[in-house]
């Protein structure tokens, strides 16, 4: 069974007041055999789409390539804006060597609430994936009821994308459970009534453009 520990630890610069959370890269970025257009960093993998949809928001002029100038690039972005990254899994167990949430096993998480203290500018948490299983919000909610000691999310918005905010030591913080930025998503986008609005709106409408929409109003 292969050990699927995850290669970044949390990036958060001293003046994040938003964490971009998520649960573990592709296994290759465990392994190190990255490919060329991979980028050896957190959502770094050529087929996914958070850092293609924060380049077309605010014009970054990203590259896509295995080499140090696209980290430093990403990471000064993020220190830029005062965001972090810092993904809510810490290892698992595959009976198959792919990215599949699913298929995670085993599955042992970050002690976020720690890292949220040691942190206290955090007031938002940007979730790339709902409350499916085995999903980053389906794993901070185990990770509540396990070390919480009683915090529970309470509903802000049941409209996607979903909006919880929950009080750790008085301070509160707010949820955002964003559409995933991975094609594993895009069939679920295409089955939603505002998308199929949209999409008949302007046929060239697609399902990045709808991701961009939806994570203009919190990044």
């Amino acid at each position: 069974m292969f050990h699927h520990t995850h290669p970044y630890k949390p990036f958060i610069p001293k003046n994040a007041t938003k964490l971009i959370v998520g649960t573990l890269p592709p296994p290759r970025f465990t392994m190190g055999d990255l490919k060329p257009d991979d980028v050896n960093f957190c959502y770094g993998s050529r087929d996914g789409f958070l850092w293609p949809i924060l380049d077309r928001l605010f014009d970054l002029n990203l590259n896509y390539e295995n080499t140090e100038a696209a980290v430093v690039q990403r990471k000064d972005f993020l220190i830029k804006r005062g965001i972090g990254i810092c993904d809510v899994v810490e290892s698992s167990r595959r009976n198959k060597i792919d990215a599949s949430d699913l298929g995670m096993k085993e599955v042992e998480l970050r002690n976020f609430l720690s890292i949220l203290r040691e942190n206290p500018l955090i007031e938002t948490l940007l979730f790339t994936g709902g409350n499916s299983k085995n999903g980053p919000e389906y794993f901070f909610r185990r990770h509540l009821r396990e070390q919480g000691e009683g915090i529970k999310l309470k509903v802000i918005s049941n409209i996607v994308p979903k909006v919880h905010q929950f009080l750790l030591d008085g301070r509160l913080i707010k949820t955002v459970s964003l559409t995933a930025p991975s094609g594993s998503a895009n069939r679920a986008i295409g089955s939603m009534d505002l998308y199929k609005r949209m999409k008949i709106k302007n046929p060239d409408f697609n399902t990045i453009d709808f991701r961009i929409l939806q994570y203009k109003g919190y990044f």
